[in-house]
């Protein structure tokens, strides 16, 4: 079975091409349209009806581009908003939670820590999620700050090493073993958080995994691409100088009204 349609990819900003990298890294021959909604970045203080109403939005406007498949490379939309969805579109959706289970299963201390959004560790998806585990003790974090100085470009700021200090000391005076980044844009951070973890601590992130389900659902229901490597395409409401660079200068970036 072969579809030459994209697969779209939307997020509150820049954040989600940590999972569009490993969507690209495992599926090249894929056409990818990325959707970097920046101007309503960060979606993780709004109220789950704007979070909901945002997440149609991007959707429909991947539609329009005639996506075969859309992932919802942010935590928060997709804690909150994919169940609404799955339920008002026919298009498949793939989701990204935080990594709760290969933290746990792997965690030797049975005490994890988890950075996200205040909207995401709010939600009803992430709290059913955690409820699972019982034996295991969650730290959890709001990472107030962190999206908007990854938004503005500041992500090697003395600021970001400030806040990520007074976020991760109390998890490491916990005695947590792994540490779950619950936010697409948080990977970039790493470098920055492994300098204040200790090294028995490891660090888990979303994005392989959502690439091998990408790549499931394709195999299964719809169809990979049989063309060769494709150019992706980048679409931001905003300005496209921090995009820019955490592409590396390598893409096209287009800046729309949307």
């Amino acid at each position: 079975m072969e579809n030459n349609q994209a697969i779209g990819i939307f997020d509150s900003g820049i954040g989600g091409t940590s999972i569009w990298s490993a969507i690209h890294e495992l599926l090249p021959n894929e056409k990818t349209i990325y959707l970097a909604d920046s101007k309503n970045a960060p979606y993780g203080q709004k109220s789950k009806d704007e979070i909901i109403a945002l997440s149609m939005k991007n959707t429909e406007y991947l539609i329009n581009l005639k996506c075969k498949l859309i992932v919802v490379a942010c935590n928060t939309a997709t804690t909150n908003a994919i169940r609404e969805l799955r339920s008002k579109y026919e298009i498949p959706f793939i989701g990204i939670e935080p990594a709760i289970k290969p933290a746990v299963t792997h965690s030797k201390t049975q005490i994890i820590g988890i950075l996200a959004t205040q909207g995401t560790l709010n939600s009803e998806l992430f709290n059913k999620t955690a409820e699972k585990y019982q034996d295991t003790k969650i730290i959890e974090q709001v990472g107030t700050g962190l999206v908007q100085l990854i938004e503005e470009g500041n992500i090697n700021s003395p600021e970001m090493t400030r806040l990520l200090q007074s976020y991760l000391k109390p998890m490491i005076d916990a005695n947590i073993d792994y540490l779950v980044l619950g936010c697409s844009h948080y990977p970039y951070l790493i470098p920055q958080i492994k300098n204040i973890l200790p090294d028995h601590i490891q660090i888990i992130d979303s994005g392989q995994a959502v690439a091998k389900q990408t790549q499931k659902v394709l195999l299964e229901k719809i169809g990979l691409s049989s063309s060769q490597t494709s150019e992706p395409i980048f679409y931001t409401n905003t300005n496209s100088d921090v995009l820019t660079e955490i592409l590396n200068h390598k893409y096209v970036i287009e800046e729309i009204e949307f």
